[in-house]
């Protein structure tokens, strides 16, 4: 004997669903007619009418999706008149509350609402006069139905509204996440080769090996640029591609940021305070990449000669000082890499400042909590600010 699988018995949906239902409402609307019919089937006018009426009302019905509030007009009048030319109370009003529904799931609730107003007053006053089976309690039951319809359909179009609108929050969110990606490896990347290409002009003539080195510096700059930029553009990458392969930066990295500064003309002294302890991915790359975009602004903006990096391992909390001497402040209304770096402090739940020192020179602050540890920032004697600044 045949095994019958449930799981794969699949509802009617879309236009199919629309087709069934029509169908359905048709065969029980021209069966409850059927009993109008006397004994010789001699059809009336009004019950030829009513067949006609049934007939092009779910004829209708499959359009619902494309021209609903038409629709929605055109099969509530047509059932009203339906209900005036039978004499039973047959399913029809069915396609009207199917098509109520699609208006107020998609948002249009002023035109449901009419449309279910009009339902209930033409119903009520068949009731009045007494027209065939219509009595109060149907006229009761069609009201809960319809407000119950109106409200489903709200629900259903505030449910979408909501998805929809956490699905733009996450687009937006992936594409500031990549924009600051781009903007931290290609912005530093390109500050520090123009810094040496400049530093190479000047020197090319007078001593031709530090130009050589620098021009070596800026080959390997660009290469490593390039392949965290490739690293960064295969967030976009197809399904078929190979996931990039190298590890994101960190703070074990930092000597590379500090050599490439000091080919660019910067003193840089890194401090760090503390025990060291691996850090969460999150935390070490908005490390990284807050001292990587504070150098770049002290080489671009500030005219700096000397950089104090502070680092200092806390139990809670990961505290970065990055303090320059420049003359000139880092202009922080300047593009976006001081808010690119505010993004990434307040994304883990931490804080950044940036500002010019009370005897010069620019200092950026940040602080960021480890996820380990759930206590307010700034509780903790030990997590106190690096550097001093």
């Amino acid at each position: 004997m045949p095994h019958l699988d449930v799981s794969r018995l699949r509802l009617p949906t879309g236009p199919r669903a629309d087709r069934a239902l029509a169908g359905l409402v048709l065969v029980l609307t021209g069966t409850a007619e059927g009993q109008r019919l006397g004994a010789d089937w001699d059809a009336s006018a009004s019950l030829i009418g009513s067949w006609a009426l049934a007939v092009v009302v779910c004829a209708v019905l499959p359009l619902r999706r494309r021209r609903p509030t038409a629709v929605g007009w055109f099969t509530v009048l047509c059932t009203g008149a339906y209900y005036l030319l039978s004499s039973v109370d047959g399913p029809l009003v069915l396609i009207p509350i199917a098509v109520l529904y699609t208006l107020a799931a998609q948002g249009r609730i002023q035109t449901s609402v009419a449309m279910a107003a009009v339902m209930v007053i033409g119903v009520g006053a068949g009731a009045l006069v007494g027209t065939g089976d219509v009595t109060g309690t149907a006229v009761f039951m069609l009201a809960g139905w319809l407000v119950a319809t109106v409200a489903l359909g709200a629900m259903r179009h505030d449910r979408l509204a909501y998805a929809e609108e956490q699905a733009r929050l996450r687009a937006t969110r992936e594409r500031l996440r990549i924009a600051r990606e781009l903007h931290d490896v290609a912005g530093h990347t390109m500050s520090m080769i123009h810094v040496q290409a400049s530093s190479t002009l000047h020197r090319l003539g007078k001593n031709p090996g530090l130009a050589e080195e620098a021009l070596a510096a800026i080959k390997q700059n660009s290469k490593d640029g390039l392949r965290e930029l490739r690293a960064t553009l295969g967030v976009l990458r197809q399904v078929d591609e190979e996931a990039p392969t190298t590890p994101a930066p960190g703070l074990s990295r930092i000597d590379e940021l500090v050599s490439t500064a000091s080919l660019a003309g910067l003193d840089v002294r890194v401090e760090h305070t503390g025990p060291r302890a691996p850090l969460p991915a999150a935390v070490d790359l908005a490390a990284y990449r807050i001292v990587q975009e504070s150098l770049t602004n002290a080489v671009r903006h500030s005219g700096a000669r000397h950089v104090v990096v502070g680092v200092r391992h806390g139990r809670r909390v990961l505290a970065l000082s990055v303090t320059d001497d420049g003359p000139r402040p880092a202009r922080p209304g300047y593009g976006s890499g001081i808010a690119g770096m505010t993004e990434r402090a307040r994304a883990l739940g931490g804080t950044l400042s940036a500002e010019p020192g009370p005897t010069g020179g620019f200092t950026v602050r940040a602080r960021l909590p480890l996820p380990d540890h759930h206590e307010q920032i700034g509780g903790a004697a030990d997590d106190q600010d690096p550097a001093g600044g």
